[in-house]
This record gives C-alpha cells, structure tokens and sequence, in this order.
C-alpha cells in the first residue's frame, strides 16, 4: 500500500506571502521584504490580513507556489496525496479554496481533499505544512516548508525543506 502524504494548501502550494505583500504595498505603499516579517506571524506581519482572509475572493486568486504542481504530479504516482486546509474558519473560504484546486491541480479530485478546523483528525504518513501548530501534532514524517512566521526557528523536530525541489530529491525515488 502506498504512503500517503498531507499537503497544507496556503503557504505550500499557494503562494499566500505573495498576496499578502502584494495588498500590503496597495494599501499603505509600503513594499516589506521576507526579512522585514521574519519570525512574525501573519497577524502580526499585516495589520489587516484578518480582514484580507474573509473577504471573498481572497483564496480563490493566489499564485501557485514556484514548483508545487509539478512536484505534486510526479509524487502523486508513488503516493497516495491529501490536501488538508484549515477551511472551516472562514466559510467562504471553503468554495474558493475548492475552486483553486479545480483549476490548478485537476489532477487532485475533490476525494482527495479535505478542509477541516483540526489537522491531528487526519492520519497520514508525511505531513508538508509551515505551522509548528500543524505539524506539531501530526504523529508521522513532518516536512517543515520555510515561510516567514518559521524562518528563524532552529527547531529541529521537523525536517526543513525550501523548496518543492527539495521535497522532490527527498520524496521520489
């Protein structure tokens, strides 16, 4: 039987970070950098990412993350592949997040996803999140993917990747 892997949706296969620089410099006309939020959480990196994140729309038009649909495709032929996105706290969220997969990753169906309020319900073999609180709980392989809020941490219970690149070298045969 193969493995199965979980794949978080936003800060993994969505480029969120891009978005919310991207809002950000509209708003105030300020450009940050990586390194100006590093070690931040969202919340405390963008005064108005609460409100970014409920409006609709929001989840539905962020860029694809550099690598992940390729990645995905050659994985998905040697594991069994589940997105898992905490969906549930912005209910609009739920028919965007749908709607991004459809058209970015066809090739994942709707079986294969789940949008759920608490990742630990999920058993699995590996884990692909950039939340300590996600990974944190999960009981198998956790692949930490770099993202500002983790970029300063050393902590070394999860593996760190950077790239899709990465986790293909140490994923694939």
């Amino acid at each position: 039987m193969r493995k199965t892997i979980l794949v978080d949706m936003d800060g993994v296969m969505a480029d969120v970070y891009a978005r919310f620089f991207e809002i950000h410099e509209q708003e105030t006309g300020q450009r940050l950098s990586v390194d100006d939020i590093a070690g931040k959480l969202e919340a405390e990196a963008f005064d108005n990412q609460r409100l970014w994140v409920t409006t609709p729309g929001f989840f539905r038009h962020l860029p694809v993350m550099k690598g992940s649909r390729e990645a995905l495709l050659k994985l998905i032929e040697h594991y069994r592949i589940l997105v898992v996105s905490l969906a549930t706290e912005f209910p609009h969220a739920l028919t965007d997040k749908q709607l991004w997969l459809d058209e970015h990753f066809p090739f994942i169906g709707w079986q294969n996803t789940v949008f759920c309020g608490d990742k630990s319900i999920i058993d699995a073999d590996i884990m692909i999140d950039d939340h300590f609180k996600n990974l944190d709980h999960f009981r198998g392989e956790t692949l930490m993917f770099t993202q500002p809020p983790n970029m300063l941490v050393t902590d070394t219970r999860h593996r760190r990747v950077n790239s899709w690149e990465e986790i293909e070298k140490l994923l694939l045969p």
